[in-house]
């Protein structure tokens, strides 16, 4: 299959590309600190960025460390699958980033700092964007992601793709979170058994393990959140339009958005800071330039005192104990910082919601991948989604393990002129951004929040994911901005803690999320764990009493 082609990238990211040396044998003379000896594991963006400065490391070790990381990591050891391809030009971008900073020039925003972002989104290196199926194998654009090209303005170096839940997750009801086609199952980091959840969770997975400093993700809804929550880092949706969709492989015009992920509320600030902006590819960006902030500057000061924050009852109906002691601990707090929470006990999303949302999705899927596919290089023989249901009922690997149902459900749409669809794009936008508005306004808070999602559950390959979480459809389909961050774990593995706002409150949600941060400093590293059973204060509980 495509895996083992694509990975064969790393004997030339490490040993040929730009003349560099392989990562296990650095040039002495070529940095103060050679990627061998260069330690990255939860370095922050601001402690990279101060290391590059001092001259303590320079771009191209710091690549090298990340690539002998994703090797060591990811394509061995664990062998979390959260990289399904490396940009050969890597190494070269880094020493360009090098000759810069010894020339003088004032570094820029993310200069030298090693980034990955999810394999739906183009790239101009050379490597395809297949969204993780064999169908895209061949779809080699030539062309930057607009944030992409932001990226690279920045002095970001882009390491290379994550994995991902194949087609975003929007292919089988029966799916399984983070198994794509061409780059295998995505491991959770902290056990390895268990889902790293959403269609991003390859880059969720690879952040958790300091595999980049920061990652990209989408979402439609909960692909960059749930990732986030169940691999123990900081993930926001931003507001729908803030970030540019332009050559993205897409699944709904309605909802989908780019988002950045990190170890840090901080780390996210920086890395939005610089995706954020308008683009005339993309329609729904025209006011984003002006809604855009400082976001790393919003952080300063950042503080609970006086703020008013709206828990979502609803969210915690069939949460299990564990989780609901974590998010009472969260709330106390909060309380003991300065914050009030006013329980939101009356509020449910209207029952239509769920059903009108996938009627969306559905509709937009087949109009937008068909516009997508269309315009894709002439090697993609692939050119609608009726090809692309073809396709995977004869390829041996695309049905493996779960079927096509929701493909089949898309194709059978009419068009976007559909009265159904008409119909629930009415109840989607009726029920969702007009509501969060009401519950701030009419309660006078700075954001609602609740626990994101349960803890990640255990791999299925039979019964698919079940994973439980009730927030992220809100914002989601609404369109507004949805923050989690860690606010604890369960037997080991992480769970966060969601802030929504209003539409372009993005900036005042970052500050909360790293006020509560500072407050509760609960991510922790993963232990890379077979299964959460062999975590110590588990295995001893599980083991025979001693004789009586």
């Amino acid at each position: 299959m495509m895996l083992p082609v694509r990975y064969a990238g790393f004997a030339c990211a490490l040993v040929a590309v730009a003349g560099l040396p392989a990562a296990s044998a650095p040039d002495p003379e070529s940095a103060p600190v050679s990627g061998a000896d260069y330690a990255v594991a939860e370095k922050s963006v601001a402690q990279l960025e101060g290391d590059l400065a001092a001259g303590r490391v320079t771009a191209v070790a710091l690549t090298r460390a990340y690539l002998a990381r994703i090797a060591a990591l990811d394509a061995s050891g664990p062998k979390l699958h959260s990289v399904i391809a490396l940009n050969p030009h890597a190494p070269a971008d880094a020493e360009r980033s090098d000759r810069r900073r010894a020339a003088g020039k004032v570094p820029r925003a993310l200069e030298g700092i090693p980034v990955l972002i999810k394999d739906n989104i183009e790239s101009a290196d050379g490597t395809a964007t297949t969204a993780g199926s064999d169908a895209l194998a061949a779809n080699i654009t030539g062309r930057d992601a607009p944030l992409v090209a932001r990226l690279r303005r920045a002095g970001a170096i882009v390491l290379g793709k994550t994995n991902l839940s194949e087609w975003a997750n929007f292919r089988s009801n029966a799916s399984i979170s983070g198994w794509s086609a061409v780059g295998g199952l995505v491991k959770n980091p902290y056990a390895l058994d268990r889902s790293a959840c959403g269609s991003s969770s390859g880059t969720g997975a690879a952040i958790a393990a300091s595999l980049a400093a920061v990652g990209v993700g989408t979402e439609t809804d909960g692909s960059v959140t749930c990732p986030s929550s169940v691999n123990g880092l900081v993930g926001l949706k931003p507001t729908l339009g803030l970030v540019s969709r332009a050559h993205v492989v897409p699944l709904s015009h309605d909802q989908d958005t780019p988002g950045p992920i990190g170890r840090s509320v901080a780390d996210v600030a920086a890395l939005l800071n610089v995706i954020a902006g308008s683009d005339p590819l993309d329609p729904a960006t025209a006011g984003a330039d002006a809604h855009k902030r400082d976001y790393p500057a919003a952080l300063a000061g950042a503080t609970l005192r006086g703020k008013r924050l709206g828990v979502l009852k609803y969210t915690l109906t069939g949460l299990s104990p564990a989780v609901a002691t974590v998010f009472s601990k969260s709330l106390a707090t909060l309380r003991a910082h300065g914050a009030t929470v006013v329980e939101l006990s009356a509020f449910k999303p209207n029952a239509a919601l769920s059903d009108a949302e996938l009627s969306v999705l559905l509709y937009d899927f087949k109009h937008d991948i068909n516009a997508y596919l269309a315009a894709a290089p002439p090697a993609v023989r692939s050119r609608n989604l009726a090809a692309l249901i073809a396709f995977d009922k004869r390829d041996t690997r695309e049905l493996g393990l779960f079927g096509q149902d929701i493909f089949e459900k898309a194709e059978a749409t009419n068009g976007l002129s559909a009265p159904a669809y008409l119909k629930a794009l009415r109840t989607c936008r009726r029920f969702t951004g007009p509501e969060i508005d009401r519950l701030i306004a009419s309660n006078r808070l700075d954001a609602l929040i609740a626990p994101s999602y349960s803890p990640a559950s255990r791999i299925d390959v039979i019964a698919g994911d079940q994973i439980s979480g009730s927030v992220a459809s809100l914002p989601a389909i609404a369109g507004y901005p949805h923050l989690t961050v860690p606010m604890g774990a369960v037997r080991g593995m992480p769970v966060g803690i969601s802030f929504v706002g209003t539409k372009w409150s993005d900036a005042s949600l970052l500050a909360l999320g790293a006020a509560y941060e500072r407050a509760t400093h609960a991510r922790r590293p993963p232990d890379y764990l077979p299964s959460i059973e062999d975590h110590a204060a588990v295995s001893r509980l599980l083991a025979p009493g001693p004789a009586r």
